[in-house]
């Protein structure tokens, strides 16, 4: 059997290629298709799978549980898809992709933190490589994987542990996920090209180590992002029609999903409207297709969203709006958590993570922990104008995600598995 690594180039498209000549040299270079939503966790789960969401249950970054009634994202247990996995059978290194933990792969590496029973956290990863990361590259770049100080870091340490486990393990098939060039896209409306022939240089320290072992590479994109100006606060109006139930505390207002008669789960350009009430769909639809920034509003069946864990409605942004999960009306009565980077209580995707309100603030935060008093990271700006960058639609093609390598590529992220099965067989 041959060897195969996969890289993902999160953000990387046709257009941008012409920055990336390590890249670009290692095949033929295609457009392909995207499930709905284009976003990270949905997109590897059809190609890890093969399947729509509808089959495979990630309907986006995250969802609301209903047996739970928690909104959560971000979830990285390999149980939640749902469908057998390219991977089976097959001596894997899973680095860094979405869905690691648990994942039956023989080599791993995944962010974990620890957290203390005093509500601290320390920064760390979990790693099954056999390799020792930690100790021969640093500690893990967190603060660069996400956050207000989120860029190439991450990028340069996962390329080198990636390099280090392609040539010391040498795995029939190899996943590697290079995350940066996805975060200054969100803060900007212009793609800096200098981003791409930074995440060019990394992807070739992995080709390089790739090559050295006779493997195979192909190089992926889960999405394009496109120029957004547009914030729509669903969760606001369906508030003032009365369909929230909000809970006042010493913390802020947190929503109470589970008592709300209509809310919506924010992912980027597509927010899932769960309706508890069948009376109400009609009136919540009506609602949203009057919203200023919303291009459709449709049952998930129309999409491929026809999964349990969907709302009962999708809203489908203008191509150049997105969604914002904000549901209090005055920032001053807004959850603590709402000005701190928390991927897992905020009950949507936050792209205002990225940014930073101030450093001076920050660095006396990071003082407060050093000299061990409590501290809360409330650096986040309320500010989702500062948003630049979106995705989770389809773009134009020279817009949107692609796929290099050899062989005859697949039109669509769901024939991926038969793609990379080929390459291990030789079939290409």
């Amino acid at each position: 059997m041959n060897r195969v690594c996969v890289i993902n180039v999160v953000g990387l498209t046709p257009t941008l290629l012409k920055a990336a000549p390590n890249i670009a040299a290692i095949g033929n270079a295609s457009p392909w298709i995207s499930p709905l939503p284009a976003v990270t966790s949905t997109c590897q789960a059809t190609m890890l799978t093969g399947l729509s969401p509808r089959d495979h249950g990630i309907v986006g970054n995250g969802w609301y549980f209903r047996d739970t009634q928690e909104i959560r994202f971000w979830q990285q247990a390999n149980s939640l898809i749902q469908g057998p996995k390219l991977y089976e059978g097959i001596e894997t290194a899973k680095l860094f992709w979405w869905f690691n933990q648990s994942a039956g792969v023989r080599y791993s590496a995944t962010p974990k933190p620890h957290y203390g029973c005093d509500g601290s956290k320390e920064f760390d990863i979990l790693d099954y490589t056999d390799c020792d990361l930690t100790a021969r590259l640093g500690a893990f770049p967190f603060f660069s994987f996400w956050g207000p100080g989120a860029g190439l870091p991450c990028s340069r340490w996962i390329a080198d542990a990636a390099a280090i486990v392609l040539r010391e393990k040498q795995p029939q098939l190899s996943l590697v996920y290079l995350p940066h060039l996805d975060y200054d896209f969100q803060r900007y409306s212009e793609p800096s090209l200098e981003r791409v022939r930074e995440v060019d240089a990394c992807a070739k320290t992995v080709i390089d180590a790739a090559h050295a072992m006779d493997t195979t590479v192909v190089v992926v994109s889960e999405y394009g992002l496109v120029s957004v100006d547009q914030p729509v606060m669903i969760n606001r109006e369906l508030r003032r029609e009365g369909w929230l139930t909000i809970r006042n505390g010493p913390f802020g207002e947190t929503m109470i999903p589970g008592e709300c008669d209509a809310f919506a789960v924010c992912d980027h350009q597509l927010a899932h409207i769960y309706v508890r009430r069948p009376e109400l769909i009609a009136d919540v639809e009506a609602k949203l297709k009057s919203m200023d920034g919303i291009d459709r509003v449709v049952r998930p069946e129309e999409i491929g969203l026809d999964h349990p864990r969907s709302g009962e409605l999708v809203a489908l942004a203008k191509p150049s709006a997105w969604f914002a999960y904000y549901y209090w009306l005055d920032d001053a009565m807004a959850p603590d958590f709402a000005r701190t980077v928390d991927i897992h209580r905020k009950p949507g995707y936050d792209p205002c993570e990225l940014f930073m309100t101030s450093k001076v603030r920050a660095m006396r935060k990071l003082a407060r922990k050093k000299l061990g008093f409590r501290y809360s990271m409330d650096v986040i700006p309320l500010d989702p104008t500062l948003v630049c960058g979106s995705h989770g639609l389809h773009p134009a093609a020279e817009q949107g995600p692609l796929i290099i390598g050899p062989g005859e590529l697949p039109a669509d992220m769901g024939g991926f598995p038969r793609y990379v099965r080929g390459l291990l067989c030789g079939e290409a």
